[in-house]
């Protein structure tokens, strides 16, 4: 029975981990397993959130050249959900941080 596994997250375009028990219950080679395996996945973060701020500026030039109003609002919508995408991404990139911290105490 697999007590953890990497989901795919179509919205951040990640696989994000599922962890099925509390991480001081998963033996020494399950952690650092677990930990190279998010590290990898980890790595390409940044150039999700670059690719992500890529198609802000796109629509924020759209919006730029808008006149009508409800384009308008659907523009300002899909670069909220954009940026909120970058903050969840944000904090999935600093979840290392807690886990190294975690395996080192």
């Amino acid at each position: 029975m697999e007590k953890y596994r990497f989901v795919w997250n179509n919205r951040l375009g990640i696989s994000l981990p599922v962890l099925d028990h509390d991480w001081d219950d998963y033996a020494e080679s399950e952690r650092v397993h677990i930990v190279e395996q998010w590290e990898t996945i980890r790595g390409t973060i940044p150039d999700r959130i670059i690719a992500l701020e890529q198609q802000i500026q796109t629509r924020q030039a759209q919006l730029y050249e808008e006149d009508d109003f409800e384009v308008s609002c659907s523009l300002n919508y899909d670069i909220a959900e954009l940026a909120s995408r970058i903050n969840d991404l944000h904090i999935w990139y600093r979840i290392n941080q807690e886990i190294e911290s975690r395996r080192h105490s």
